[in-house]
């Protein structure tokens, strides 16, 4: 037993040598790295607090006046700023993200309110968030800039998946888009099927209360 004890003891004390031999020997380099790394987290913090955070609250305040003229539906001069106050999109070339990824997605908005179903789907192609019922919209707005385009297979898909992602009183807003666009693909079974799903599982909203002349209207054709 003491045998064994002895050579753990040695194999101890050896181990702690050769660390220290090493520290000898690289002990230039070892504070090397650690001055770095000292300066590295030093500059982060002063970036952060004299460079990120000013330009975060000035970023904020632009989107706040962005956000009034938005409500005002002013969507021109929302997006586009007057040169005194900045527009979405003055706000996303000068300060990325700093307010936020919703300003993507009220640049969206802005786009297709003037007309310009590209530049929407562009900004939205950007946003990205966790809250379902805005990510439903974000889906939503694509499908809207689709239809814009002509192109109603992709807004289709888009307004389908909407109503998967936003399971509340929205869901029978986009099946009700989705069932229109498929009427101008001309496939009546499944805008019906759209229409039949608002009247049985959407039942307490705005839009299920006509959902029956839709229905009827293609049961007819």
């Amino acid at each position: 037993m003491a045998k064994e004890v002895k050579k753990e003891n040695e194999a101890v004390v050896t181990a702690v040598n050769k660390v220290e031999l090493f520290l000898e020997e690289n002990k230039k380099t070892i504070w090397g790295i650690i001055a770095a790394i000292a300066v590295i987290a030093g500059a982060s913090y002063l970036y952060y607090k004299f460079a990120y955070l000013p330009k975060k609250a000035e970023a904020q305040a632009q989107m706040y006046k962005a956000e009034a003229t938005f409500r005002d539906g002013n969507y021109e001069l929302a997006l586009n700023g007057d040169g005194n106050v900045l527009g979405f999109k003055d706000i996303i070339g000068e300060y990325g993200t700093k307010a936020g990824k919703s300003v993507y997605l009220y640049a969206a908005i802005c786009e297709l309110q003037t007309g310009n179903a590209d530049e929407a789907l562009s900004y939205l192609a950007k946003y990205s968030t966790r809250d379902e019922i805005l990510a439903a919209r974000a889906e939503s707005l694509k499908g809207d800039a689709y239809c814009n385009k002509g192109d109603y297979k992709k807004a289709v898909a888009c307004f389908e998946k909407a109503a998967r992602i936003s399971d509340n009183v929205f869901k029978a807003t986009y099946l009700l888009k989705a069932g229109q666009a498929y009427e101008a693909l001309g496939e009546n079974a499944k805008a019906l099927d759209a229409y039949r799903t608002i009247k049985a599982q959407c039942g307490k909203s705005i839009e299920a209360y006509d959902i029956d002349k839709y229905i009827t209207r293609l049961e007819v054709k």
